[in-house]
């Protein structure tokens, strides 16, 4: 269905059917008699969202704690349980590799969380890098860390497959369709698209960058930033195909490298990020093209991190998502139990968004969920800014 909103009172609006609205819809539609309305601005794949981007990294055992790893688990089952029903490949699963520093904070978190949640690993020393990962350039004293359960994600099938899966449950999706708006009302929201309007019992905000627009009491907790991607041509593809080249992430000298094996048989996804990104007024100022000096300083930095690659990227594109200031995900439920909201996923959501979907569904339904961990929730979020102050 495209542009027109339905006219009747539905159980459950989702806005937007990205990252999270596609793994929400999915969810939801699986709840049997709840009449389910996805609403998308744009198609049913596209260039506009923080997923686009060809891959995406999943990580088990994730430096940023255990807060997570409960939900990476069941996010792990569910991108198989996805797969399954749509007939995809979309987990890859080739490990994902950390490197760095013996010492380095970031390793020694990830290293607490293998041990405190028992996850399977392989820590490698310098030599034993160089051995078995030639395509990396490790320094005397580097270490890596090899999460087996980690590996690498297809974002465009993905949201396609979520997609497509609510539908053939029964879900009803609107593309090509922004909402302007919404109104609470005595029984439920109104979910406003220019003239239209869709009346809605309950609504699901995964607006991603485009979140306050929608909820513009957010807008102080939420900032929209830049994210370039590039991908280089390695000299022997062979060497980086998925059998060999696990996903990586790796710090050195003032840049944070993360990327994937070659999927296309030419290119290899690596992508850099300096410790500040850039902080942008809104979405709509997201540049069409990465800048010349970004691109210059990436190609400086290349030869550093790996060899037999080409130093001048062969493709590279503008992406964006919202950070929150401690880079915890909002995954809240209004004090009247009508409108949920997941956002500020903080450049690291793609991996847990299927577990995102899952508390989207909990929380609309069951008005709560043992799996949200409290610090997600607005109030939690509230009260750490304001401590900070």
């Amino acid at each position: 269905m495209t542009g027109r909103l339905p006219d009747r009172v539905v159980d459950v609006a989702v806005v937007g059917l990205g990252t999270t609205g596609a793994m929400a819809l999915w969810q939801l539609s699986g709840v049997e008699g709840l009449d389910v309305v996805g609403v998308e601005a744009f198609g049913p794949v596209h260039l506009h969202g923080s997923y686009s981007g060809e891959s995406r990294l999943f990580r088990m055992a994730v430096k940023e704690g255990s807060l997570y790893v409960p939900l990476l688990r069941r996010a792990r089952e569910l991108w198989q349980e996805l797969e399954a029903e749509a007939g995809r490949e979309i987990l890859l699963p080739v490990g994902a590799l950390s490197i760095g520093p013996v010492g380095q904070p970031e390793l020694e978190a990830t290293l607490a969380t293998m041990a405190e949640h028992d996850l399977p690993s392989r820590v490698l020393d310098d030599a034993e890098l160089a051995a078995q990962y030639p395509q990396h350039v490790p320094r005397a004293g580097d270490m890596g860390i090899l999460d087996p359960l980690g590996g690498g994600l297809r974002p465009e099938v993905a949201v396609l497959a979520a997609t497509e899966a609510a539908q053939a449950r029964g879900a009803t999706v609107v593309h090509h369709c922004r909402v302007t708006g919404l109104e609470r009302t005595d029984d439920g929201v109104l979910v406003r698209a220019g003239d239209e309007v869709l009346r809605a019992r309950k609504v699901v905000v995964t607006a991603g960058s485009w979140t306050s627009a929608l909820r513009p009491d957010l807008a102080g907790l939420l900032t929209t930033r830049h994210i370039p991607l590039t991908w280089f041509l390695p000299r022997d593809p062979s060497a980086f195909r998925p059998e060999v080249f696990p996903v990586f992430m790796r710090d050195l000298d003032g840049f944070h490298a993360y990327g994937a094996p070659c999927l296309d048989g030419a290119t290899v996804k690596v992508s850099f990020s300096t410790p500040e990104h850039d902080d942008l007024a809104s979405v709509d100022d997201v540049p069409a093209l990465v800048p010349e000096d970004l691109l210059a300083a990436f190609s400086e930095q290349l030869p550093h991190f790996f060899s037999g690659m080409h130093p001048f990227p062969a493709r590279a594109t503008s992406h964006h998502d919202t950070w929150t200031p401690d880079r915890v995900p909002v995954v809240d439920l209004d004090p009247e139990e009508r409108v949920v909201t997941i956002a500020g996923l903080s450049g690291h959501g793609f991996k847990l968004a299927p577990a995102f979907g899952l508390l989207a569904r909990d929380l609309v339904v069951d008005g709560g969920s043992a799996l949200r961990p409290p610090e997600m929730a607005l109030a939690a979020h509230l009260g750490r800014q304001a401590a900070a102050v």
